[in-house]
């Protein structure tokens, strides 16, 4: 059968018909990529879809939203759109709906994704087991965590949706000190998502700035992002390093709290950071642990390479759900 699957971030929501059959999903049509910011409202957002889809939608919806996920009132926590679970049928025209967390959602794409939509990080460079968990982390607007516990195999999997990302985030170093105290007057708590997440980069280049007696002007994430990006600037380049380090370290403190057979990065900013991840410190800050390090070093660590893990993953969890 087909779904439209969707995925709300706190920038874009994401569109797609996909085809699932027996549990799993078979195919993925070319997605659509919507500012939220240009719709006040998911069902705004959909007719905007069905316009451009220029065909009748499909009477089910796959949803994943970044944001915690019940049964009555979802606000999103990086997007002003608010979804009442009770009125989807009604206000999307669907009969059967699924809404999951966004990394519940990349959870079932790694449940479901082949071993060919993953490259190796660090750690043995072998498939992960079949049995036990794996920890899905990854920068995007937020930071978004999730587990995926395999119970055997020809077992399926089980996901389990988590707001890790909110952690405390742990300095490894005088630098790192030196951030969360730049930071704290602003949140009070510093949380991992303050810092390993797209809009943290600010920080760790404002906190470089102070360290070397700069003075640089006031720019957005995005910005020193282009700059670190495409090498054009030396102070957003060391706080680029400074970012994988510092996902390195919080993707060790998950797998030690999960205590997982492998760790999955992903999100939106983990895929344009592959080849930084592959040649930073990310790898030696993971399983830097101290008396845990050989236990670190056992664990695979992949980058999810899927283009929209997102999209595949709310439809593998709506033909979960309904289509066994």
């Amino acid at each position: 059968m087909e779904v439209v699957a969707v995925d709300i971030g706190g920038t874009h929501a994401r569109f797609a018909i996909a085809t699932v059959e027996a549990g799993r999903v078979v195919a993925l049509g070319e997605p659509v990529t919507q500012k939220t910011a240009e719709h006040s409202s998911l069902q705004l957002a959909w007719q905007a879809f069905a316009e451009i889809a220029d065909r009748p939608l499909p009477r089910a919806a796959a949803i994943a939203v970044a944001s915690p996920v019940n049964d009555e009132l979802i606000k999103l926590t990086n997007n002003p759109w608010i979804i009442r679970p009770l009125l989807v049928k009604e206000r999307l025209q669907v009969d059967a709906f699924t809404i999951v967390n966004d990394f519940g959602a990349v959870g079932h794409a790694v449940g479901q994704l082949p071993d060919s939509d993953f490259v190796h990080l660090c750690g043995p460079d072998t498939p992960f087991p079949q049995k036990g968990s794996i920890t899905v982390c990854g920068p995007g607007t937020g930071l978004g965590v999730a587990q995926v516990f395999r119970p055997g195999p020809g077992a399926g999997y089980h996901v389990i949706q988590t707001e890790g990302g909110h952690i405390d985030f742990a300095p490894h170093d005088e630098i790192e000190d030196r951030l969360v105290r730049h930071l704290r007057p602003s949140y009070t708590r510093v949380s991992a998502e303050r810092i390993v997440a797209g809009p943290g980069i600010v920080g760790i280049y404002e906190t470089l700035a102070e360290i070397e007696g700069r003075s640089v002007a006031r720019l957005d994430d995005r910005a020193i992002w282009t700059l670190a990006l495409e090498g054009k600037d030396a102070l957003a380049a060391a706080a680029l390093d400074r970012f994988c380090l510092a996902l390195g370290s919080v993707a060790g403190d998950l797998a030690l709290a999960h205590g997982p057979t492998g760790v999955v990065i992903a999100g939106g900013l983990g895929l344009r950071l592959k080849d930084r991840l592959l040649d930073s410190g990310f790898g030696q800050r993971f399983i830097a642990k101290g008396r845990f390090q050989s236990l670190m070093a056992g664990i695979p660590v992949k980058l999810i390479t899927h283009p929209q893990p997102g999209l595949y993953g709310a439809a593998a969890a709506f033909a979960q759900e309904h289509v066994q």
